[in-house]
């Protein structure tokens, strides 16, 4: 039985289970098609589910496997996505970060599933969550679990996973570092471990960005969102003022990680702030890398 069967989860679309292998009492979904989308409501309107939850351009890349795609800032600057690699089986570096994984593990920002979906292929315990139907219905395909919902959104057993994973630059959703690994440190079982992907430079930004296909034929501005880009030492000042403890970190060709424990106890994430969506308000940082490129490798979903 696959990890994806045994979550049981409402609202979490899965495969169906073989013949003979049905709990019983349980439903068993229909298989997913192509352009189907999960079983669970959309994300409220609002910062909580930014705007490629719905963009055309991020749902055809991900549809088609293939970019060119952006993130574009208010001066212009484009930060490619790497479509091709999320769209891919896990390669040898995600393998090695999904090998550090505890107990249960919550995918945040799943994308098209490729986490997701090589941790169900070795009977773990997983859910992936991302705000983009697309991005859901492809990891569902793959074979994982998956749910159509923003991490400041309710989710299923929240302080009981093992571990997080911020990959794939998903440090910078909603724009405000402090507020998201807060959320985390909530979602996780006292003690849990969180991954986080960080910037291949040396940078501590906030900024209100646009997913853009820059070969498509002008059309209507998408909405802006925040997002937010950090380094190692960025993201370890921010966990260190959050209480998280920086448990190991280290480099796999571009591509840089932090591993995080959490050090709260239970009654102090408690009585930390709630789970709402950070401040919309998030401007262009002043502390920025230097000689930004476009060539800078991918950091963001």
């Amino acid at each position: 039985m696959t990890a994806a069967h045994g979550l049981g989860l409402p609202g979490a679309t899965a495969p169906p289970r073989p013949p003979g292998t049905r709990t019983p009492g349980a439903r068993v979904p229909a298989p997913a098609r192509p352009g189907d989308g999960p079983s669970t409501a959309a994300p409220d309107p609002g910062e909580s589910a930014p705007a490629w939850s719905t963009d055309d351009s991020y749902s055809a890349a991900l549809r088609t496997g293939r970019g060119p795609l952006f993130l574009r800032r208010a001066d212009g600057w484009l930060l490619p996505l790497e479509v091709e690699r999320w769209c891919a089986r896990a390669d040898e570096t995600d393998l090695g970060v999904l090998a550090r994984c505890e107990g249960a593990v919550l995918d945040v920002g799943c994308g098209p599933g490729r986490l997701v979906a090589a941790l169900a292929a070795q009977g773990r315990r997983v859910l992936g969550i991302d705000v983009s139907e697309t991005a859901v219905a492809r990891t569902v395909r793959r074979g994982g679990t998956a749910l159509r919902r923003s991490v400041f959104e309710p989710l299923p057993d929240e302080g009981g996973w093992g571990t997080a994973l911020l990959l794939d630059g998903n440090i910078g959703i909603g724009g405000d570092p402090a507020a998201l690994l807060d959320r985390l440190a909530r979602l996780l079982a006292p003690g849990g471990l969180l991954v986080v992907e960080t910037a291949p430079v040396d940078v501590d930004e906030r900024a209100r960005v646009q997913v853009v296909d820059a070969t498509a034929a002008a059309g209507p501005a998408a909405r802006p969102f925040p997002w937010a880009r950090l380094g190692t030492p960025a993201l370890l000042r921010h966990a260190a003022r959050a209480g998280w403890r920086a448990e190991d970190q280290w480099t796999a060709g571009a591509r840089r990680f932090v591993a995080l424990r959490d050090r709260r106890s239970r009654s102090t994430r408690s009585a930390s702030s709630s789970a709402e969506p950070p401040n919309s308000t998030a401007v262009i940082s002043s502390q920025r890398d230097r000689k930004p490129s476009a060539e800078s490798p991918a950091a963001d979903r």
